[in-house]
C-alpha cells in the first residue's frame, strides 16, 4: 500500500515537472499574442488605402513614393498566414519581411509628403498620419509581448528537463522577430568633425 501511494506521488511530481501544462499554456499565450500583432498589422494596412488616396489629391506628388507604398501593401497582405506560420521559421520571415518592406515604404511616404504645404496642411492626411502614429505604436507593443510570450517558451523547450518534454511532444523553438538589418545597425556611424559646415 505505502509503495503504490510512493509511485503516485513520484508520478505526480513527475508530470508536473515535466512541464507539458507549461507548453500548452504558453503556446496559447504566443498564439494569442500573435493574433493581436496581426490585428494591429491588418489594422495598418487599412489605413492605407485612405492615406494613398489623400496623397493623390495632390496633384505633383511623387508616384513613385506612391507605387512602392501600394505594391508594399499588396505584397504584405497577399501572405497567407496561419497558426503553421509560428513554427515555420522561413515563413514566419517572409511575413516579417513584407511588413518591413511596408513600414519602410509607408516612413518614406511620410518624409516625402513634409515637402508638400498643401498636404500637411489637410486636415484629412493630419488625421491619417495621428492614426497611423497610433497604429505604429500597437504594432510595437504587440510586438513586444509576443517576444515577450516567445522568449519564455523557447527557454522552456531548451531547458533541462523540459527539453526532454519539448523532444517527446516536438514542441520545437519558435520563431521570434528580428532586427532586419541587423548587419548595418550594428555598424557604428561615422562622425567627421573636420567635415565643411554648411
Amino acid at each position: 500500500m505505502v509503495k503504490r501511494w510512493l509511485l503516485i506521488i513520484l508520478a505526480a511530481l513527475t508530470l508536473a515537472g515535466c512541464g507539458y501544462n507549461d507548453f500548452q499554456r504558453l503556446d496559447e499565450a504566443s498564439k494569442s499574442a500573435w493574433s493581436e500583432v496581426l490585428n494591429q498589422y491588418q489594422r495598418r494596412a487599412d489605413l492605407v488605402p485612405n492615406i494613398v488616396a489623400t496623397v493623390k489629391g495632390e496633384a505633383n506628388f511623387e508616384q513613385e513614393t506612391l507605387t512602392r507604398v501600394i505594391e508594399a501593401r499588396a505584397k504584405a497582405t497577399s501572405i497567407q498566414v496561419t497558426p503553421e506560420t509560428l513554427n515555420n521559421p522561413e515563413a514566419f520571415n517572409k511575413f516579417q519581411q513584407a511588413q518591413g518592406e511596408l513600414s519602410g515604404a509607408l516612413s518614406r511616404l511620410m518624409v516625402v509628403a513634409e515637402q508638400y504645404p498643401n498636404l500637411k496642411a489637410n486636415q484629412a492626411f493630419r488625421d491619417l498620419r495621428v492614426t497611423l502614429e497610433g497604429t505604429e505604436n500597437r504594432i510595437t507593443v504587440a510586438r513586444n509581448r509576443y517576444i515577450k510570450t516567445v522568449q519564455e517558451y523557447n527557454v522552456l523547450a531548451r531547458s533541462f528537463p523540459t527539453n526532454l518534454t519539448a523532444k517527446v511532444f516536438s514542441y520545437d523553438p519558435k520563431p521570434n522577430f528580428t532586427v532586419q538589418n541587423e548587419a548595418q545597425i550594428s555598424t557604428p556611424p561615422t562622425v567627421d568633425f573636420n567635415a565643411p559646415k554648411k
